[in-house]
């Protein structure tokens, strides 16, 4: 039997909304220097993953194999989508494991605890304003310059920020619980990489599963970061779907995912200190 009563539980949220967004981007500025504490190259490990696995990517897919002939600017668009599904992984992988990580702070010291997985979503949110700035730069030099579709960069950003937190939210719960949630989340995560538009455009789907397969939301947003950033001329979301009326599907998984996540956390992060 648990010796903590329920009126002394840790808060989820905690009653003051100023210090819990302190302590939140405290938590996450800290994590961000922690990532690469000890390192030689520092930050400079958040430019070079990506390029270095964009490098052999478009040297195998698109010189050797022949991925992209004929897709306009697709060097650019497969960085870009390489930087945001890291970006997703990273936010899903690390979040599936803050409890666990933080079981010594969380014995300790009470404190809301959706700080630590909002800390999570912070920090690899700095890496990735980082990283796409040296992205926009490459950008330039491929070709690709900027309009006002860049504007749309900002919603997709914050659907993907969405649906990463919400599942990495339902995960953390899951994973105190049940530790085999980690190997699954890494066979999921490697089966998302190919089952989305990353390494290969969404149009090179035969016409007659394209609905359902833009039903993924990460389709979704990565077909429609294609036609706002790296081809305007490319097809949108919405029209590959069939109308904008479908966008609602894929809406309503990143939406669906995050209130299911947050439910899920609400209801057992008081509880996850007694758990661990």
């Amino acid at each position: 039997m648990s010796t903590v009563s329920t009126r002394h539980r840790p808060l989820v949220l905690g009653r003051d909304a100023r210090r819990f967004w302190q302590l939140t981007l405290t938590l996450a500025t800290t994590d961000f220097k922690l990532r690469f504490y000890g390192s030689v190259l520092g930050y400079a490990w958040t430019l070079v993953r990506p390029f270095a696995f964009f490098g052999v990517i478009w040297l195998v897919f698109a010189e050797i194999v022949g991925a992209g002939e004929g897709v306009k600017n697709y060097p650019a668009y497969i960085l870009m989508a390489l930087v945001l599904f890291q970006f997703f992984g990273g936010v899903v992988a690390a979040s599936l494991t803050c409890l666990v990580d933080r079981q010594s702070l969380l014995r300790k010291i009470r404190f809301p605890r959706l700080v630590i997985p909002l800390a999570v979503t912070l920090a690899s949110l700095l890496d990735l304003v980082g990283t796409l700035a040296a992205v926009f730069v490459f950008l330039l030099l491929l070709g690709v310059y900027p309009d006002w579709g860049w504007l749309e960069l900002v919603p997709i950003l914050g659907l993907l920020m969405l649906f990463s937190t919400g599942l990495g939210l339902l995960l953390s719960v899951l994973f105190v619980r049940f530790r085999d949630m980690k190997p699954i989340w890494d066979v999921g995560s490697q089966m998302l990489f190919y089952a989305s538009p990353i390494l290969y455009v969404a149009t090179a789907v035969p016409d007659n599963y394209e609905r359902w397969y833009l039903m993924n939301p990460l389709s979704t947003i990565f077909t429609q970061m294609r036609h706002a950033v790296v081809d305007s001329t490319a097809p949108s979301a919405a029209d590959l779907m069939g109308g904008a009326v479908y966008l609602l599907i894929p809406l309503a998984i990143i939406v669906g995912t995050a209130v299911l996540g947050a439910w899920a956390f609400v209801r057992e992060a008081p509880r996850v200190a007694e758990n661990l």
